[in-house]
């Protein structure tokens, strides 16, 4: 997360998607604690249903039926030191992580690899 002040994954598939964080790209990722409270649920992956935010018991993970959930993470929100976020599924869900708001503007060819 660094350079960011948010991130968004969009999770799809019937699974648990849980957050974790490290301090390195490589090192050893673990639980940020218990920060998602509200999320984004749509019942639908086709665009024929609308989304509607909910909250839900504090925690590292979230679980859907069906259809996709957003799950933003503000950067103010991670423990110090911890500018690595992954959101895994547990089986078979696919996750796509969307970054917000660059701290520094830079041109696409400029951007700096934020997974590096």
């Amino acid at each position: 997360m660094k350079n960011a002040t948010g991130l968004t994954f969009i999770c799809t598939g019937a699974d648990t998607f849980t957050l974790t964080v490290s301090d390195t790209l490589g090192g050893a990722y673990a639980s940020p604690g218990n920060i998602i409270t509200r999320k984004v649920t749509n019942t639908a992956t086709n665009g024929t249903a609308a989304w509607a935010e909910s909250t839900q018991a504090a925690s590292n993970a979230v679980t859907i039926a069906s259809g996709a959930v957003a799950i933003h993470v503000p950067a103010a929100s991670l423990p110090d030191g911890k500018a690595y976020v992954k959101c895994a599924a547990g089986a078979a869900g696919l996750v796509t992580a969307v970054v917000h708001d660059l701290t520094v503007q830079r041109t696409p060819a400029n951007l700096a690899a934020l997974s590096a």
